[in-house]
């Protein structure tokens, strides 16, 4: 579910109050917001039923259907505008539920509450940081490349935002391993070099009591309710999806040298293992500056340096920055 408004119509930053855009939680400049109802549900489109779709409400869309024209699902029955289909040409499939014409309904036999820590812990649905994507116009399974998975890019973008508040201006060191791969050359990039550091490392459920030096808290959030798991004492806490976070915690190990010989019966694993990724890890920029935009202390100075336009322009442009980061102005 969406909480903040979603849909049109949408109004440019230009035209909002910003005391207005304040008391939505939006604390720094944006391109557009919407000014539609919130609480918009989304699903898969395969899972809608009763539905059909309304072909003059594409919303401008090149391929397929967009939201620019607010929905186009209407109800099979009574005609009633239900839903936005999205499926245009490079945006994921999805069905957006509208708040003002739905509503939720508990189903016989559905799980009466979320699952504890401990039956996540257990099921153990990690999320890959790596899969097969296929190049614009390519078919899928034509390429053996893998890049690294959308779900990654966009957590990384999303962390990224509470690591730099966390920070406090300072330099912030992270564990070794995927996670210095997600976010120490962007840390390094935008945040001034040299010490104090602060420290950031992984905790959360199963896992042992924090170091006495760790500023920050990488932690999970449920991925039922979306809350963060919470330490016995207070920390910094930066959230991560839950698949993330149990990857980062529990890699999946390769073996050091090349196996020879029969597999034991007892072993499970793919076979070849996946190919490993050699892009440079590139951080979901957009996921980044939403979430910054919605925390308050991005009205702080130096964080409102790097989330203005022309300066978030200049850092992505600058010449010898890193792939996939940006370089803070000295």
């Amino acid at each position: 579910m969406e909480p903040e408004p979603w849909g049109p119509p949408w109004r440019r930053w230009e035209e909002i109050d910003p005391d207005d855009a304040a008391a939505r939680g939006i604390y720094a400049p944006v391109h557009i917001l919407s000014e539609g109802p919130a609480g918009a549900i989304v699903v898969a489109p395969g899972d809608t039923r009763g539905t059909v779709l309304v072909p003059e409400k594409r919303g401008g869309a090149c391929c397929g259907f967009a939201e620019g024209d607010g929905p186009n699902m209407a109800c099979a029955a009574c005609g009633l505008l239900v839903a936005s289909r999205i499926d245009d040409c490079s945006l994921w499939q999805a069905a957006w539920l509208a708040p003002n014409a739905v509503r939720r309904r508990p189903v016989a036999g559905a799980d009466v509450g979320p699952s504890s820590w401990a039956d996540l812990l257990a099921e153990g649905a990690g999320v890959p940081p790596s899969e097969p994507i296929a190049q614009w116009g390519e078919p899928f399974g034509a390429s053996d490349r893998w890049h690294w998975s959308p779900q990654w890019v966009a957590a990384a973008g999303q962390a990224l935002a509470h690591l730099l508040v966390a920070s406090e201006g300072r330099a912030v060191a992270v564990q070794d391993g995927l996670t210095a791969t997600m976010f120490q050359p962007a840390l390094d990039a935008l945040l001034p070099a040299g010490p104090p550091t602060r420290h950031a490392v992984l905790a959360g459920p199963g896992r042992p009591a924090r170091d006495t030096d760790a500023d920050i808290l990488l932690v999970p959030s449920h991925p039922q309710t979306g809350l963060a798991w919470t330490p016995p004492a207070p920390a910094h806490l930066v959230p991560l999806p839950f698949g993330v976070w149990l990857r980062l915690v529990h890699p999946e190990r390769q073996p050091p040298v090349p196996a020879s010989g029969p597999m034991p019966k007892y072993v499970l694993r793919e076979d070849p293992p996946p190919p490993s990724v050699h892009d440079v890890f590139r951080i979901d920029w957009q996921v980044f500056r939403r979430t910054l935009a919605r925390l308050p202390a991005v009205r702080t100075p130096w964080l409102r340096e790097i989330t203005e336009p022309e300066a978030v322009s200049a850092f992505l442009t600058r010449p010898g920055r890193l792939r996939g980061t940006v370089r803070r102005r000295r």
